[in-house]
């Protein structure tokens, strides 16, 4: 018996061993799962969605090799031949930039700047729809007209495309990491974003030199080699005239010259206003305050158009310019203020502070517009106005007071499936300033039946003119303003994939043509 204990004391040595292991791993497992991560790590957590490196997506992908007996012979499933089929000629490489030029690396949770409401992490959040428009019953003053439905709405800045538009291409579906097998190189850069940096007034080489350093960093890509940079597209969330800006030239230091750049000149952009006369690049709509999510969130809307009462005749948002600068805009709210008592509606955001922050309220704006027949759009700092987009949403007729702010000179895309059937009026603003006419007189011209059938036109383009939530896959079947502009961009680019060299027609009534046309 002595002589065997030994034996049993290390048996019992190994199993309490391996109980107190069992114990230690069971009571780690525990802890972690509690207390996961210390609270400094979690507050890295990013926000928006990291960066999204082309470089790891799949290639496009070949066909199954199967060994018969004369080599190799390719076959596909239906499925996956589907699937290749409807990518063909659709691929597209997302060129990511490096975090020097990256503009919402500092949008993380727990960050500090989240506590300013203006701050440009606050206005690009939710995918860069930004804060989540309120219930109008949870405790906010009432607006009257308000129509605005409690989901889908957002109070998005004007300058939110680039980021909108980034998170949609991460969705897209027919993504590669295969350079030499994309139709398109989609440019992840924000140059609005980065031109907001600068105020204006700040020195002309301040402005110019960060996107001229991007540039060179553009061009020394693989990407931009093969075709110079004529298969790139990038979205630039302002007016063309803010790009195009020099030194000598720029009186109020604001804007810069990105766009004057002969690099950019070889990608396709994507601006909100382009130069009627001379274009060098395609105008998009400015987002509007409404996302959808489905289909069926749009029709209920255009159905909330179509049924909205509106007892004004016309309506107005808009300030005055200093000096008389603007002098449509004056004799618009002298009109306006002088008609008789429900005429005209008016936001005056001439008012400094206050005036400015009504005029930014979306449901003070929709409510105005969903309330008036016709919605007056002058022109502003340039001839396209965001406010003209707001005035589609609300299902009211645009009035516009110069060509280059109309939408057939500005969103041919979009406005392309109106069947060209009248959906605005046109009047000459000199007319207007001198006298020889007033707009009351002029819209109170137009029928019941005439103005019903233009508001109808303009409700059922909305689809159009709105971004879905880029957040979501989307119910139902709908193109909306990306649907429209991405389509247009993969078939210039099929083109240019072609040999074709796309040139722009002088007159500025068209978008582009083969150079020897």
């Amino acid at each position: 018996m002595e002589a065997n204990y030994p034996k049993y004391v290390l048996y019992g040595l190994l199993i309490v061993g391996s109980w107190l292991l069992s114990c230690l791993l069971h009571f780690q497992v525990f802890h972690l799962s509690l207390f996961p991560y210390p609270s400094y790590l979690l507050s890295r957590r990013v926000v928006l969605p990291p960066p999204l490196d082309a470089s790891f997506l799949p290639p496009p992908p070949d066909d199954a090799a199967v060994v018969s007996g004369e080599g190799v012979e390719r076959r596909r499933s239906p499925a996956k031949a589907e699937a290749l089929a409807s990518c063909d000629g659709r691929y597209v490489y997302v060129l990511e930039v490096p975090r020097r030029f990256q503009m919402l690396t500092e949008c993380v949770e727990g960050s500090p700047v989240f506590d300013d409401p203006y701050h440009v992490c606050v206005l690009m959040s939710n995918s860069g729809l930004g804060p989540v428009i309120p219930p109008a019953a949870a405790g906010n003053a009432t607006v009257d007209g308000d129509i605005i439905p409690n989901t889908g709405w957002y109070n998005t800045d004007q300058y939110a495309l680039e980021v909108i538009f980034h998170n949609r291409m991460r969705r897209y579906e027919c993504l590669t990491g295969d350079m030499a097998a994309a139709t398109a190189v989609y440019v992840a850069f924000y140059p609005a974003l980065e031109l907001n940096r600068h105020k204006c007034g700040s020195s002309a080489t301040e402005r110019n030199e960060p996107p001229r350093e991007f540039l060179r960093w553009l061009t020394s890509q693989p990407s931009w080699a093969a075709l110079g940079g004529r298969d790139h597209f990038i979205v630039a969330a302002r007016t063309t005239w803010m790009f195009r800006r020099d030194g000598a030239g720029d009186s109020l230091g604001c804007g810069n010259g990105f766009l004057a750049q002969p690099e950019s000149g070889n990608m396709t952009v994507l601006t909100y206003e382009s130069n009627i006369w001379e274009r060098r690049d395609f105008a998009v709509p400015y987002p509007s305050y409404f996302h959808p999510s489905s289909a069926g969130e749009v029709s209920a809307w255009q159905a909330t158009a179509r049924a909205a009462r509106r007892p004004w005749l016309f309506a107005f948002a808009g300030a005055r310019r200093a000096n008389g600068t603007l002098a449509i805009r004056d004799h618009i709210i002298d009109e306006c203020t002088a008609s008789p008592p429900g005429r005209c509606g008016m936001l005056d955001c001439s008012h400094g502070l206050e005036g400015s922050i009504t005029c930014r309220s979306p449901r003070r704006l929709v409510a105005l517009f969903a309330s008036a027949r016709f919605c007056l759009q002058p022109p502003g700092d340039s001839f396209m106005r965001r406010s003209s987009i707001d005035t589609v949403l609300a299902g009211c007729i645009p009035v516009f007071f110069h060509e280059a702010s109309t939408f057939k000179k500005q969103y041919q895309w979009h406005e392309r499936d109106a069947d060209r059937r009248r959906y605005s009026v046109v009047i000459d603003p000199d007319d207007v300033v001198e006298g020889r006419v007033r707009i009351e007189e002029v819209l109170r011209r137009f029928s019941d039946d005439e103005v019903a059938d233009m508001r109808e036109e303009v409700i059922k383009m909305i689809p159009r003119f709105v971004y879905k939530d880029p957040r979501v896959r989307f119910e139902g079947d709908m193109r909306d303003a990306f649907d429209i502009t991405f389509d247009e961009i993969m078939a210039r680019m099929r083109r240019i994939k072609n040999g074709e060299e796309l040139g722009w027609k002088l007159d500025g009534d068209d978008d582009v043509v083969a150079k020897d046309s």
